[in-house]
């Protein structure tokens, strides 16, 4: 990546681990898409609910040239949501890698 990733917590405490599994992530998106030129992630705790408990919200931008990509997933479990969140951008890069060797 050309820019550092980015990690913004809102409403949310920050974690080590969790921060680590976010890096961890986003390393290994550069493995579907070599140039990535930008990577941010908000985590942010949308409601709390006295009975169904909190609700986590991610928002993963990605930037390649010519592109924005983005993805949005929330959960009850944060790292579910983190999960999910570079799951559906992985699958928008290997798209846009698979689209670009077509051209």
């Amino acid at each position: 990546m050309q820019v550092p990733l980015q990690i913004t917590f809102r409403n949310v405490d920050r974690s080590d681990a969790l921060e680590q599994r976010i890096r961890s992530d986003a390393s290994k998106l550069e493995r579907f898409h070599p140039r990535i030129t930008r990577c941010r992630v908000t985590i942010e705790e949308t409601n709390r609910h006295q009975a169904q408990g909190r609700q986590f919200a991610v928002s993963i931008e990605v930037r390649v040239p010519g592109k924005d990509l983005t993805a949005a997933k929330d959960d009850q479990d944060i790292f579910v949501a983190v999960r999910d969140g570079f799951t559906a951008v992985r699958r928008q890069l290997e798209e846009l890698a698979k689209d670009m060797r077509f051209i």
